[in-house]
């Protein structure tokens, strides 16, 4: 820009000089006033050269580089009749045209990268270099029970309020972390971060597990339950006939009472341990749901009356608070009885005092077991839907298996935690 305005004003001088030249023409001699002509046209023609070869080519370099600075690889630069200069302008619009290629790639590029991590089934977390939340794909924001990505002031993973972004934000840099939720969902947690512009993003990847170590679980505790079943049936048919037999031949024996007497109390034992293995291979036998439409309000009303007697016995008060807006749902009634049944007596066993069992539906299709008992801790909750895990004194640990196995049958959400208020809840959530 300097260098043209030094030509423009060269021009200007050079033409005023000639203006002068002309109103000192009658003045001047003929010769003085000839070679003064020449000098100025001769100056004015190394001017145009000057330009044509200097000043022309630096400002069409200038404007690529205005080009190049605002980013616009759509122009080009023309040719100005000179050969080093075209040759230049030649590599820039080449240049131009390689940068405008690669521009395209890249957007394709992202453009395909975020329709993949909008569409992949795994959760993906972004956050910002402060920690904050910066972007979430769907199956994040459905793993948090979120519908979009909240606004501020709520940024940050823990104050989201959702059990996996707490479990989320206490995973240090770096690492892996498996996760068991009290929903008996399990996350495979990784917790990274990637490098733009020089500065370090951490993000989080989520990989839903349930059903893969469901399944695992599953195999494992049925071929584990096969076994014992078939060898401990097999056994104590063996032993009690054979005990039957001996009974019999000795009770027309005297003094035999109470030999007699020991024999009948192994064969009940016999009978006890079979009946308990086969409450094992009941859930291994679990049948698949026949879903008919039904109301969750009288089959609550039902298991109430049924398990008023045993509440009644430990001093607990047992309530019901129907929702009359709830809507029909499709579920296989008999097993979902037996769920319901399992729940309360759960929360009935966990009081150890009198207490309250509440029974309650909610709109449009939600059922929860809410109780005052003495509360289950953090650890206890990633444990509690894992085979033969109870705390009770002389649990199986089959009971909450048998009720997520039968959930899971009928598609429902559900969750085992105590809440901030203190009472626990296990609330079951059908699908509408």
């Amino acid at each position: 820009m300097r260098i043209k305005f030094i030509f423009t004003l060269l021009v200007l001088l050079l033409l005023a000089l000639g203006g002068v030249l002309l109103c000192w023409a009658d003045k001047l001699p003929w010769p003085h006033l000839a070679v003064a002509g020449v000098l100025i046209v001769s100056l004015l023609f190394l001017l145009y050269l000057l330009h044509a070869r200097i000043i022309s080519p630096i400002t069409s370099i200038a404007n690529g580089m205005e080009l190049l600075r605002e980013q616009d690889f759509s122009s080009r630069l023309r040719n100005v009749g000179q050969v080093e200069a075209d040759h230049i302008a030649f590599t820039f619009n080449r240049m131009m045209d390689q940068l405008k290629n690669e521009r395209l790639r890249l957007r394709e590029q992202n453009h395909f990268l975020d329709l993949l991590i909008q569409a992949s089934p795994m959760g993906v977390v972004i956050l910002t270099l402060d920690g904050e939340l910066d972007e979430m794909n769907p199956a994040a924001l459905k793993m948090m029970e979120l519908s979009e990505l909240p606004e501020r002031p709520i940024r940050r993973l823990k104050e989201l309020g959702s059990p996996l972004a707490t479990e989320l934000d206490a995973i240090p840099l770096n690492e892996t972390v498996v996760v068991r939720l009290n929903d008996a969902n399990i996350y495979k947690c990784s917790h990274s971060y990637f490098i733009d512009h020089g500065f370090p993003h951490p993000f989080f990847l989520i990989e839903r597990m349930t059903d893969e170590v469901m399944r695992a679980e599953k195999r494992a505790y049925e071929k584990v339950i096969r076994m014992i079943a078939h060898e401990v049936n097999n056994s104590t048919a063996g032993i009690t006939s054979t005990l039957d037999t001996v009974g019999q031949t000795l009770a027309d024996e005297a003094g035999m009472e109470d030999i007699c007497e020991m024999m009948r109390v192994c064969i009940e034992r016999c009978f006890s341990m079979s009946k308990f293995i086969t409450r094992f291979a009941d859930v291994v036998k679990i049948p698949e749901p026949t879903l008919q439409p039904a109301s969750l309000n009288e089959i609550a009303t039902f298991c109430k009356r049924f398990m008023e007697g045993m509440c009644n016995e430990r001093g607990i008060t047992l309530r019901l608070e129907c929702d009359p807006e709830m809507e029909t749902v499709s579920l296989d009634a008999s097993l979902f009885e037996q769920v319901l049944v399992n729940i309360i007596k759960n929360s009935a066993e966990s009081i150890t005092e009198r207490g309250e069992i509440t029974v309650r539906t909610i709109a449009p299709a939600t059922i929860e077991v809410v109780d005052n008992g003495p509360g289950i801790s953090k650890e206890v909750e990633a444990k509690l839907f894992t085979p033969f895990f109870s705390t009770k004194p002389n649990g199986q640990g089959i009971g909450l298996i048998f009720i997520r196995e039968v959930l899971n049958r009928h598609g429902c959400s559900f969750s085992l935690k105590t809440e901030q208020d203190g009472l626990t809840r296990f609330k079951v959530i059908f699908p509408v």
